[in-house]
């Protein structure tokens, strides 16, 4: 049941009700002024007085009553309409209305600090997706467009005047609302056909699911980074070839010399058969590099079987006899991989250990230990450290002579196909560098 309104406002009980209260005081006086007046209509002139005095009053109380609610309203009209700036006068501690103007003031002024700062995290977060190479778009609960950055513009060669209020079917993306999280595409936009990486998220508006879309195109980031690595491995390519063409062409210049020669000196069959050795060393030199390029490029993919990792370390240390490699850790080690090849990766790192520690201590560690789920393998050795160089896992890349630039590169590759990881660091503690594997370990 609804409580009935009231049928007269604040303002005209409050003066009833001051009325109301003098009212008593003016029947009093009119019952004594007849016996002290010289006439009743002395009397009745002094209770008229009195009488509009106290109205007079009453209406001064209602009006400085009303005036701080009145102050209160506005305040809270200003609050309510988003204006901060507005202030009380006369606000102070010690009086009921001055402590509610004062929190008033406090609450407008912490209004005002929060509009601030999130007009200003606002702007930040603009400018951010504004410049962003990657094209977001943001969809409502009827999958209507609401918001596109600049990139997505481009991407769907519209300006956002065009594309705001689209449906997320004429647009493409209707099926990547759907799903959470990320997934890789490839799909024909606007702006072109490639490879793209969609992630989509979902976010509440005013109680309504809403979907924001982030797309960034991969093909150009594929590309950019498939030139690279084609630019170092040309690079190697192109030296290791230049090693071995340029003295087969300068003994053919020769031998061609000699044959053109009208009359050939005493030991020509000399200097042919030097000519002709060092270009079937330089070919086979070719011939082996070319191997090693088919090895390198035609990895099988691991066979995985349980086997004991323990096992496989120590055997791999035996196989070294250039130095003594001590093999540490706990046995049986149960592995669950290829141990063909993951004995053949730890055989190259140690024999680069080797190598390293011959030029130094003389020191080389195959250790091993369980840890949050997985296998670390690591490769100690106490020699010069690792090279300032970043071409380390570029194929054929060596700062050895005689080495092959494979040994590495092949090593990680057997590693990132059993789902594990390798990486060289210089060590901590002391002089020397650790190659470190991680395998998962079977639960």
């Amino acid at each position: 049941m609804s409580a009935r309104p009231p049928r007269w406002s604040f303002e005209t009980r409050l003066l009833l009700g001051t009325l109301l209260v003098a009212a008593p005081a003016l029947l009093v006086l009119a019952a004594l002024l007849p016996g002290l007046a010289a006439s009743p209509l002395v009397a009745l002139a002094l209770w008229g007085a009195m009488a509009i005095i106290t109205v007079v009053l009453a209406l001064y109380l209602r009006r400085r009553t009303i005036y701080p609610l009145y102050t209160l309203t506005n305040l809270l009209e200003a609050l309510r309409e988003g204006d901060y700036s507005l202030r009380a006068a006369h606000a102070r501690k010690g009086d009921a209305v001055g402590e509610v103007l004062l929190e008033i003031n406090s609450l407008a002024q912490r209004l005002r600090e929060q509009r601030l700062a999130f007009e200003e995290r606002g702007a930040l977060l603009a400018k951010v997706v504004a410049t962003l190479d990657l094209a977001v778009v943001a969809f409502d609960d009827e999958a209507r467009l609401r918001l596109a950055n600049p990139a997505a513009e481009r991407l769907f060669a519209a300006p956002a005047t065009q594309l705001l209020g689209c449906d997320a079917q004429a647009l493409g993306l209707a099926d990547c609302l759907d799903s959470d999280g990320g997934r890789l595409l490839e799909r024909a936009f606007p702006a072109g056909h490639g490879r793209w990486e969609l992630r989509h998220a979902r976010f509440r508006e005013h109680g309504r699911v809403h979907h924001l879309v982030v797309i960034s195109d991969l093909s150009r980031a594929l590309r950019e980074e498939e030139r690279l690595a084609w630019q170092r491995l040309l690079r190697v390519l192109g030296h290791e070839l230049n090693n071995s063409l340029a003295p087969i062409r300068s003994m053919a210049d020769t031998l061609a010399r000699l044959a053109g020669a009208a009359t050939p000196a005493t030991d020509w069959r000399d200097d042919v058969r030097t000519g002709l050795q060092v270009i079937g060393e330089r070919a086979e030199a070719l011939a082996a590099f070319m191997t090693r390029y088919t090895q390198l490029a035609r990895l099988p993919p691991p066979t995985a079987r349980d086997c004991d990792l323990a096992t496989l370390a120590q055997r791999v240390a035996a196989l070294e006899q250039r130095l003594p490699v001590h093999a540490q850790g706990p046995e049986p080690a149960h592995l669950h991989a290829d141990a063909d090849q993951v004995e053949q990766a730890l055989i190259n790192l140690v024999r680069n250990a080797v190598d390293a520690a011959l030029d130094g201590g003389g020191h080389v560690t195959l250790q091993w230990q369980r840890a949050a789920g997985t296998w670390r393998i690591d490769v100690v050795d106490d020699g010069p450290g690792l090279p300032t160089s970043e071409n380390l896992f570029v194929p054929f890349f060596t700062t050895k002579p005689g080495g092959s630039g494979i040994g590495l590169v092949l090593a990680r590759q057997i590693i990132e196909a059993h789902g594990g990881s390798l990486v060289l660091a210089n060590r901590d503690e002391g002089r020397g560098c650790v190659a470190r594997v991680s395998l998962p370990a079977p639960t």
